[in-house]
This record gives structure tokens, sequence and C-alpha cells, in this order.
């Protein structure tokens, strides 16, 4: 199995970018192999539709995603939506690269719940025909509970990302194998 990350954060030490660090952490112990996009350090141009040629940052993103079983995309929550840097990235993706496969949304806002940004991400992936894992990451004041390494300091919160994880990886098994059972 296969899955790509993005971290939509651009800011140095974003704490969602950490959660995606600590979530990487856990999929890589279960043998899954993995591809992680951190929009902090790639530097994606302005999507344009009418551009000439895809960037070859640009086509790195395209094909591990083209590649990938699944997909986990995180966003700090930015004026009750997603951020412009992951917004620009998915506007480079297209149905075919991302339909039938399974997504973790996960979002971090500074304020009590990132739900604004989480329902933008999840729009954003239907869209692109993703399957949406039945859980989902949202934590508010999130920068307050997460260690350097992403690991939520609070047990509640921590078994709450181990079991969407948990719920996403056997979505994805699924999917991959072409069982429902």
């Amino acid at each position: 199995m296969h899955i790509a990350i993005i971290a939509g954060s651009n800011r140095r030490n974003a704490a969602s970018t950490g959660i995606l660090r600590h979530i990487k952490r856990k999929l890589s112990a279960k043998g899954i192999r993995l591809s992680f996009t951190d929009l902090g350090t790639v530097r994606l141009p302005l999507f344009s539709p009418d551009a000439d040629a895809v960037p070859p940052e640009t086509a790195r993103l395209i094909a591990s995603v083209d590649q990938a079983d699944g997909l986990v995309l995180g966003t700090p929550e930015y004026h009750g939506s997603i951020s412009g840097s992951l917004k620009n990235a998915l506007d480079y993706l297209d149905n075919v690269h991302v339909a039938g496969k399974p997504v973790l949304a996960v979002s971090l806002a500074g304020e009590r719940l990132g739900v604004s940004s989480l329902n933008h991400l999840q729009a954003i992936v239907r869209n692109l025909h993703g399957i949406l894992s039945p859980d989902w990451i949202s934590v508010g004041d999130g920068q307050h509970v997460f260690d350097r390494d992403g690991i939520s300091q609070d047990p509640a919160i921590a078994e709450h990302i181990d079991q969407a994880v948990e719920q996403f990886v056997g979505l994805a098994g699924k999917l991959r194998a072409g069982s429902f059972a």
C-alpha cells in the first residue's frame, strides 16, 4: 500500500504538519509506503489553467498522488477555510488522480475547532471524487496540545487520532483489495 500525505501549511514548525509527521510515523511502522509533501518547503507556483507546462515540483506532487492508494490531507484553518497553499496544490489535481481513493482529512485551528476548514476540505475531496474516511481529525486550540513531534499531550485527542488513522488504513486496505466485507 502507498499513501500520499500533503501537509498544507507553509508555516515553519506548524502544528498541523507535526500531526501529519506523527501520522507518517504510525503508517510507516505498519510497513506502508509513503510520500510526504510539505508545502512549507515545497513551493508550488500559483495554479493557472492557462499554463503551458507543469512545473517539476508540481509534477512530483501529481505523480505521488496518482501512484497512491490513499491520501492524508492536512491543513491549518485560516479565516474559516483551508490554507491557500493546500488549495493551490489541490487545484493542480484532477478527478483522475483522486477518484476512488480514500482520503483522511486533518484540520487544526487556533480557535475552538477546525470545522469550517474541514468542511471545505471535504467538499474539495468530494468534487475530486475521493472517498472520505468515515472519521476525520479536527483539533481546536491545537498548537497548545502537541509536542514538537506532533504527538498530542491530551490522551483523548491522541486516542482519536489513532482511531481515525486505523479507520483510514482499514478503508484503504478494503478499497485496494476490492473487498468491503
